[in-house]
């Protein structure tokens, strides 16, 4: 079982094409649902070999393994608000690469993020959210700053914020490639940022 799990690896280009299907079946609406079956869950229920690490928004209408119309252990997928990193979110992006050997890291933000509209509104109007939301406020400052305030700039600003701090991780250089990607909820589709 472990040589079939093995078998979808490659290189992180050759990851990111097999993203890129899935994903383009999913917004057509021909979706394959592939290895999401008993058989599947059987394979993988000893050992894991993803492919590709996703971080992403806890958005509920963004789930990476539904968006990109992959299967069961193919993906190690970390959420948080807005992508926003602390050490806990990067030592579980790091674990992709370092000990699954995942070759592939993406860094997904999306079309109206809520935590990111939230953060922007609390930025302009100078207004402290609740618990413990300022630290995404302060994570998404920087990428407020450089957007005007906007909020699909500022989406795009962070992203590539996050992808410029992942590639300087020593834990990931050289371990993996590390790209941004933006999905838009009104197609259904994933743009590789440059």
């Amino acid at each position: 079982m472990r040589n079939e799990l093995v078998a979808w690896r490659g290189t992180a280009r050759q990851m990111w094409a097999r993203l890129e299907q899935g994903n383009r079946r999913w917004a057509a609406g021909t979706s394959h649902r592939p290895r999401q079956d008993p058989e599947r869950r059987k394979q993988v229920a000893t050992s894991q070999a993803p492919y590709a690490v996703v971080l992403s928004c806890i958005d509920s209408r963004v789930p990476p393994e539904v968006v990109f119309d992959v299967g069961i252990g193919d993906l190690l997928v970390v959420r948080t608000a807005a992508h926003t990193l602390d050490s806990l979110g990067i030592a579980a992006v790091q674990y992709g690469p370092q000990d699954l050997r995942a070759p592939l890291v993406v860094v997904l933000g999306h079309q109206r993020c809520g935590a990111v509209t939230a953060a922007a509104r609390a930025l302009r109007g100078r207004e402290t959210l609740p618990g413990e939301l300022p630290h995404v406020v302060a994570a998404l400052e920087p990428a407020y700053a450089s957007s005007d305030g906007q909020v699909e700039p500022m989406v795009r600003a962070h992203i590539l914020r996050t992808v410029s701090r992942l590639r300087a991780d020593p834990l990931l250089y050289g371990a993996a490639t590390v790209i941004g990607a933006y999905y838009s909820l009104d197609t259904g589709l994933v743009t590789r940022m440059a």
